[in-house]
C-alpha cells in the first residue's frame, strides 16, 4: 500500500525503532495491529455508516479494552490535515481497510504540466505509475492504482490531481466511519501534538519544514472536537517565514483560500470529514478550551 519500509510487520517495527519508538522509550510493547502481513483484521460494523457497513480493522486494535490515540497534527496532501480522525481511521485499518478507504479516487496527470522528473514514481508502491519513455511523461496505470494520492504530494509542478472532487470527500467520510468503528463501545481518549506542523504527511519522503509555529498539546475524549480545536488553533497562526506555505502565498497571482491547510494543499479539503463525523455521531465540532499549565 505504501512505499518504503512499511510493507509488513517486521519492516514496521524496524521503522518504529529507527524513529525512537522502542519498548524502552515508549514504556510499552510496540505491536503492529494487523499482523505480520497486514491481513490479520476483523470486520467491525459501522453504526450509522453511509459509505462503510463493516470496517476492516486490525485485530489487535479491537482486542484492546481501552483505546488511546496519540497524533502528530500536520498538513496532508489528500485530506487537508492529518489529525486524530486520520490517525485512527486510516492508521487502524488493515491493509484491506486502507484500500477500502482509498477506493473511490484515482488521479489524473496533466501532460502539459508534467516535467518527466519521475519524482512521483518513487512514492508509488503499487505500480500505479508508468513512465512513457517516448513522450517523457508520467502516466497512470488505473488497473494498479489504489488511489492513495501520494503521487499528488510528490509533484512540485501541480501536474497530478484527482479526477473528481468527490474522491477527496468520500475518503474523508470513509475515514470518519472507520474511526467510529474503532472507538464505538469502549472508553477512548485522544491526544494531539500541534507542533512541527509540516505541509504534508510525516511519512512523505518529500516533506518540508514546518509551515506554522508550534501551538501545543491538545486532548479530548471527543476526536471530532479535538480535530476542530487543533485546526482552529492553526488557522489563528501566521505562516512561518520562508516556509513552503509563506513562499507560495507570496507568489504573484496566488489565490488565497483563507485557510492555511487549503492554501498548503489546494486540491484537498478537510471540512467534509468533520461534518460527516459529527453527522454519524462520532463527536461534535463544538468545544470549550481549558488551558492546563
Amino acid at each position: 500500500m505504501y512505499p518504503g519500509s512499511r510493507k509488513n510487520a517486521i519492516e514496521h517495527l524496524y521503522c518504529a525503532w529507527e524513529n525512537g519508538f522502542t519498548p524502552l522509550s515508549a514504556g510499552c510493547p510496540v505491536i503492529i495491529g494487523d499482523g505480520l502481513k497486514g491481513t490479520d483484521d476483523i470486520a467491525v460494523p459501522v453504526s450509522g455508516g453511509e459509505y462503510v457497513k463493516e470496517a476492516k480493522i486490525g485485530r489487535a486494535v479491537m482486542d484492546a479494552d481501552i483505546f488511546i490515540s496519540l497524533t502528530h497534527f500536520k498538513g496532508h496532501e489528500m485530506t487537508g490535515f492529518g489529525g486524530a480522525i486520520k490517525n485512527i481511521g486510516m492508521g487502524c485499518g488493515s491493509r484491506a481497510g486502507k484500500k477500502d478507504q482509498h477506493s473511490n479516487g484515482k488521479p489524473e496527470i496533466d501532460g502539459a504540466a508534467c516535467r518527466g522528473c519521475r519524482r512521483c514514481l518513487r512514492e508509488c508502491a503499487n505500480d500505479g505509475l508508468v513512465f512513457d519513455e517516448q513522450k517523457k511523461k508520467m502516466t497512470v496505470n488505473y488497473d494498479n492504482c489504489v488511489g492513495c494520492g501520494r503521487c499528488i504530494g510528490a509533484c512540485n509542478f501541480d501536474a497530478i490531481a484527482f479526477a473528481q472532487n468527490a474522491a477527496v470527500k468520500e475518503l474523508n467520510c470513509r475515514m470518519a466511519e472507520y474511526t467510529k468503528a474503532v472507538v464505538d463501545g469502549r472508553p477512548s481518549f485522544h491526544i494531539s501534538l500541534v507542533c512541527d506542523i509540516s505541509p504534508v504527511c510525516d511519512c512523505h519522503s518529500g516533506n518540508d519544514a514546518p509551515i506554522l509555529p508550534d501551538v501545543g498539546m491538545f486532548a479530548s475524549f471527543d476526536p471530532v472536537a479535538l480535530d476542530q480545536a487543533c485546526a482552529d488553533a492553526c488557522l489563528r497562526q501566521k505562516p512561518l517565514p520562508d516556509s513552503q506555505l509563506a513562499e507560495a502565498m507570496a507568489e504573484p497571482g496566488f489565490r488565497d483560500l483563507h485557510d492555511h491547510f487549503d492554501n498548503a494543499n489546494p486540491n484537498t479539503e478537510y471540512k467534509s470529514c468533520l461534518a460527516h463525523a459529527e453527522k454519524i455521531g462520532l463527536g461534535t465540532r463544538s468545544y470549550e478550551l481549558e488551558t492546563v499549565k
